[in-house]
């Protein structure tokens, strides 16, 4: 199959859509997936030794003092609900825009949304102090008398944010799942058969129920699409409504939204070259959406970069020296290898994907993904770090080096990430089996309507 609007190699016809994708869930694991998931496995065990650590020690084994408060523990908060954005942007507003191309990716995107944003919530917690009384910031009704949530706290605002976010976003990807647990209940037998039975909700593939599912489909991305804007522009928030020089911007919150987006869709690139190789997705998974979603990665790389400098030049026309020293002490001072780090990663090499030819080479477009992803991490860094180190008053100047308990949880996070990632391609289909039939030659389906899922059931 060719064309401008072909996405899908090989001349595939639903029925090997089916087969390609249902196939490898019905065999034993590999011994590489076991590796893999016991490599993660422990590092996710090293993270949560250091949780369980700084639970009972205090979070006074951080590298924490009186003038950098926050450092390690809100630079990964903000790294992972970042990360959680590609998967709302690739299923929620690419739908609404009808792009074709997502229906490859958006599955294990969306899942990576949430395990992103499980592996984010972790760090406001333990952040608290007293993670054993976390449930203190909900506000349900309680016998403590006076004592009530306050409702100016950022921590409170990132309350509402992730779990609002995490709830959408958890619907928005088992609502997806529906008719592709309905395929593979179909093809399976005994104990695994009801269970997936119970999952798919009975669903029958009639046109009747195809038409309450996309009204359903299409009012969850409706809802999805203003949380990719304003989970982001709330967790700005915790840094734009302080008086802090360096944070005290009003930039903040279109920033934060398109370094989000970049590094999601950076870590979405990662996984995902990955993931074609090794499950021999190569058809599904082509060089044409590696380079439509570099080309997504090139244009946030920009957004970035113009942040990155009007951050500068509003610092200089603002007049205020304690505002223009935070941007000089970014570049010039003693953590100015971090600020320059992030420059190189985040500006300039993903200026290489100017070039067709590297956009649409995997390898490149992945060692590039790693750079960002690195990138973004400092960038989060330098925002918070460099802003506090050194403050209004020489005397009370500091530094900031992360301990081995912090450098534990920050390693026992991916562990956690990539963790469920390994547990959700082992038993769930990587790949929107549906979605891609509807964008077959030979097929109609969820792109145009569900009057093709009959012809679906039949070829399934």
């Amino acid at each position: 199959m060719s064309g401008p609007d072909c996405w899908i190699e090989g001349g595939k016809t639903p029925a090997d859509v089916t087969r390609d994708i249902a196939s490898p869930l019905e065999r034993g694991p590999s011994p590489s997936w076991w590796v893999a998931l016991a490599a993660s496995a422990a590092l996710f065990g090293i993270g949560a030794w250091a949780l369980a650590y700084t639970a009972w020690k205090g979070i006074g084994v951080w590298g924490l003092n009186r003038t950098v408060g926050w450092a390690f523990d809100i630079t990964n908060f903000v790294f992972w609900i970042g990360i959680g954005h590609a998967g709302t942007l690739i299923s929620a507003i690419l739908f609404l825009f009808r792009q074709k191309w997502r229906t490859s990716v958006n599955r294990s995107a969306e899942a990576m949304t949430l395990f992103a944003v499980a592996c984010a919530g972790i760090f406001p917690i333990i952040h608290m102090g007293r993670p054993w009384l976390a449930f203190w910031v909900f506000p349900y009704p309680n016998v403590r008398g006076p004592l009530w949530v306050n409702f100016n706290s950022p921590l409170l605002w990132d309350v509402f944010a992730i779990s609002t976010y995490f709830t959408i976003s958890a619907v928005f990807w088992y609502v997806g799942l529906i008719p592709d647990l309905a395929t593979l209940r179909d093809r399976a037998c005994g104990a695994r058969r009801r269970i997936l039975a119970a999952l798919s909700l009975g669903w029958d593939g009639s046109m009747r129920t195809w038409v309450h599912y996309e009204s359903a489909y299409l009012l969850l991305a409706g809802l999805a699409t203003p949380l990719v804007i304003s989970v982001h522009t709330i967790v700005s928030f915790d840094f734009a409504t302080s008086v802090i020089p360096g944070w005290h911007t009003t930039i903040f919150p279109p920033y934060f939204v398109a370094g989000a987006i970049f590094s999601g869709m950076s870590m979405v690139l990662t996984l995902m070259i990955v993931a074609r190789k090794v499950a021999g997705l190569e058809e599904y998974i082509t060089e044409r959406h590696i380079d439509a979603m570099s080309k997504l990665v090139l244009a946030t790389s920009w957004m970035v970069g113009t942040a990155y400098a009007t951050e500068f030049f509003v610092a200089w026309y603002s007049g205020n020296p304690y505002e223009r020293f935070v941007f000089v002490n970014r570049a010039l001072g003693p953590m100015a290898w971090a600020y320059w780090t992030m420059v190189c990663c985040n500006v300039l090499i993903p200026q290489l994907l100017w070039r067709g030819g590297i956009r649409r080479s995997a390898m490149a477009v992945f060692v590039i993904g790693i750079f960002v992803n690195v990138g973004m991490w400092f960038e989060r860094f330098v925002i918070i770090v460099t802003s506090l180190h050194r403050d209004f008053l020489p005397s009370s100047w500091s530094s900031y080096a992360p301990t081995i308990v912090e450098l534990s949880i920050f390693a026992g996070s991916f562990g956690l990430f990539f963790t469920l990632f390994l547990l959700f391609c082992r038993f769930l289909p990587m790949i929107a089996m549906a979605e891609v039939k509807g964008i077959l030659s030979s097929g109609h389906g969820h792109a145009k309507g569900p009057t093709a899922s009959r012809e679906r059931g039949a070829l399934a």
